[in-house]
């Protein structure tokens, strides 16, 4: 059930917002490509199935990282703090933004993760192994999502999309968020070892529900986010109302990132999304790849997406000037506002990077 934004009054739309679609991937290709196409439309997410993931690849996945999460606090801490990569705690990003987790944050590429293991790992050749097959695995799967869309929106070039992965150049990032469980008595806090609560100010909203990650939209293209079976996830409705994800191990979740909105002059929209604090008796483990094109590539609306009754809303921007606007400002800030053409150009000017 989804919970309501305050004002906002429920109409006949939101029957159609509770809930997040669920695409089967094994089915006639034409058909995945319309139904990605309406769920990108209408919601800015969705659930996939027989995805091509194998089940081995992610059980060690997810058995490297829990194991990293199980170290004393002491050596976690050696590996950060992230600037912008590596282990975090409750700190996100450079502006003030607190959550009930704890994280790694990775370059998607071989070099990187292998030179990042000697910190995390015991066995740092076997960690980054395990995390470049994930990431190889989870790219292609982006890249065929992407594909699909090609498809879909009838662009002359299939792999217009897709490419900007694929560049040997690609900034795409993999996060890895832990959520230990926490006792939600009245004034009673019982944190996991080593992993102390923040206090009342950061509840969501004065509520007696914590926060454990705020509300934003990826500046990415296209996030594919797998969780463990504990929940927490949920999604901003078009009509305003935030609705639950329900936790599939084997499923993943697809999320609209904010370059994607900017391709596609906005006929997609980034989906806002937060994850509550874990209340449950086991951990939350999820895992984020972001795909992401190279920091020189120019992003500006398809040729497709434009005509003379449909004019670009967005300047041309490159990712690396995206990418400082996003680090640049709070998590819930609407960053791909500062590159609308009517935005106000005495506004903060973004540096280059």
């Amino acid at each position: 059930m989804g919970v309501q934004s305050p004002n906002l009054a429920r109409n006949k739309k939101t029957c159609r917002a509770l809930g997040v679609p669920t695409i089967d991937l094994s089915m006639d290709r034409s058909v995945v490509s319309e139904q990605i196409i309406r769920a990108c439309e209408e919601y800015g997410v969705f659930m996939i199935t027989n995805h091509g993931v194998s089940n081995e690849i992610i059980s060690r996945i997810e058995e490297e990282t829990f194991d990293f999460f199980a170290k004393p606090a002491v050596e976690k801490h050696y590996s950060g703090p992230p600037n912008p990569f590596g282990y975090g705690c409750k700190t996100i990003g450079f502006h003030g933004d607190m959550g009930e987790l704890e994280y790694l944050l990775l370059e998607a590429n071989p070099s990187s993760v292998s030179q990042r293991s000697m910190a995390l790992s015991n066995n740092p050749t076997r960690f980054s192994c395990v995390v470049n097959d994930y990431v190889q695995a989870v790219r292609g799967l982006t890249c065929d999502i992407l594909d699909l869309v090609a498809e879909g929106l009838c662009l002359g070039d299939k792999s217009v999309l897709s490419r900007l992965i694929n560049d040997v150049e690609s900034d795409a990032v993999f996060r890895v968020n832990h959520y230990p469980p926490f006792d939600q008595s009245p004034k009673v806090l019982n944190p996991t070892a080593d992993f102390q609560m923040r206090d009342d100010k950061f509840a969501n909203n004065g509520d007696s529900s914590r926060v454990g990650f705020g509300e934003h939209s990826d500046p990415q293209i296209l996030t594919i986010l797998r969780s463990n079976d504990v929940g927490g996830l949920q999604i901003c409705s078009h009509d305003g109302l935030w609705v639950p994800v329900p936790p599939n191990p084997t499923e993943f979740c697809v999320l609209v990132g904010d370059t994607f909105q900017a391709l596609t002059n906005d006929r997609f929209k980034s989906v806002r999304h937060r994850v509550m604090a874990n209340s449950n008796n086991k951990p939350r483990l999820s895992m984020m790849y972001f795909g992401t094109p190279s920091l020189d590539a120019m992003i500006s609306p398809l040729p497709r997406m434009v005509s003379s009754h449909n004019a670009p809303l967005y300047k041309p921007f490159t990712w690396c000037e995206f990418k400082k606007a996003a680090y640049s400002l709070r998590l819930a800030n609407r960053r791909l506002d500062l590159f609308r053409h009517n935005y106000n150009e005495n506004s903060e000017k973004i540096t280059q990077c």
